[in-house]
């Protein structure tokens, strides 16, 4: 019976990337033991051939950082985008995303609080007890606007959650705080961000 010696494509096959295991050595070498990444995440989506491996353990390290700036930065813009996959748990499911349209449609009162807080704050530090009084109307005014519009808004919510999910699971008290909570930031700050338009019909 005759012995078949390995051929050179049984020896590319089995050969190891060299740019894989001399990170691995590299990072190995400082004492960290992690697991080096796979080729297809250390290479990302880049066009073109492969990089050269690291020669130095700096180097391994420079890259390892940067794979995980990357993928750092694509979970980020998955939240941003509101990705289920990305998101936060109490952000996930097309009833918070339903919620969230519902907010990010209409003008809420809650959206003006950071700046009369701080208009208020202002107010405060003048010495002048006619517009210290006046700045203390308009915060318990400004207050009696957000109770009143934050009704509204949960009214609404109630309404558009129970005509498009009539059998959702979620308690309807905390969709409705959910929103009230959404609804108190500025509108460029919110996040996930906004995919509808002010006016939109949700």
């Amino acid at each position: 019976m005759k012995l078949r010696l390995p051929g050179r494509r049984d020896r590319a096959a089995t050969a190891p990337d060299a740019a894989t295991d001399l990170t691995e050595q590299l990072v190995k070498s400082g004492g960290k033991g992690r697991p080096t990444p796979k080729r297809s995440e250390a290479q990302g989506r880049r066009p073109g051939p492969p990089p050269p491996p690291p020669t130095t353990r700096k180097e391994a390290y420079q890259r390892m950082r940067e794979q995980r700036a990357v993928r750092g930065a694509d979970a980020r813009a998955g939240t941003a985008r509101g990705d289920d996959a990305s998101v936060p748990a109490r952000d996930r499911g097309p009833v918070r995303r339903l919620v969230r349209d519902v907010v990010d449609a209409r003008r809420n009162a809650g959206s003006f609080f950071l700046l009369v807080a701080a208009l208020v704050l202002v107010g405060y530090f003048i010495p002048n007890p006619a517009v210290q009084s006046y700045t203390v109307f308009v915060w318990f005014a400004f207050f009696l606007l957000i109770a009143v519009d934050s009704v509204f808004l949960g009214r609404r919510i109630k309404k558009k959650v129970l005509e498009r999910f009539p059998d959702q699971p979620h308690r309807m008290r905390g969709l409705v705080w959910y929103g009230v909570s959404r609804a108190t930031m500025i509108r460029r700050w919110r996040f996930p961000k906004p995919e509808v338009a002010l006016g939109a019909d949700v």
